[in-house]
């Protein structure tokens, strides 16, 4: 989360007086809606003053978590860059939810899955994730893993 931009820069500054666990809670509603379930919620800070909220939550056996930052202050107004910031992260997941309706919510999520190692998909590299996601289909019940080979449009 570095070179964020101001807080003052950006949509819904002081745009809300409601209070961030408000669009928390509007946040874990959406989620619920698409049969999910709640896995952990929060909000922390580092010792360099940096801090972010954060929603974990399952949907059909996919465990997906968000962390949106709060961005750095101008003027130091804390509590506006807190509201903001949960302002934000509802909004994102409310375009998510709405797109998982149609597209189901590993695609639509699929920046915030989550993979065995607890990192999401947005923070591997492409390497990683071309290597790592055939064991996330594994089949238990199988002895090897279902095989599969990526086939480019237009070489069918």
């Amino acid at each position: 989360m570095t070179n964020l931009p101001w807080a003052e820069e950006i949509n819904y500054w002081q745009s809300s007086q409601s209070s961030p666990d408000t669009w928390m809670d509007k946040s874990k509603k959406l989620i619920q809606q698409l049969s999910g379930t709640i896995l952990a919620e929060g909000f922390g800070s580092d010792s360099q003053g940096r801090s972010a909220y954060m929603l974990a939550f399952e949907i059909g056996g996919d465990r997906f978590k968000v962390i949106w930052p709060v961005l750095p202050s101008k003027t130091r107004n804390e509590r506006a860059a807190r509201i903001q910031a949960a302002t934000m992260l509802h909004h994102d997941i409310k375009a998510k939810a709405m797109s998982a309706t149609v597209l189901g919510a590993r695609a639509a999520f699929f920046s915030n899955w989550m993979l065995p190692d607890g990192r999401t998909a947005a923070n591997a590299s492409v390497a990683e994730l071309s290597a790592g996601i055939p064991l996330l289909f594994q089949n238990p019940q199988l002895s090897a893993p279902l095989v599969g080979e990526i086939v480019e449009e237009g070489e069918a």
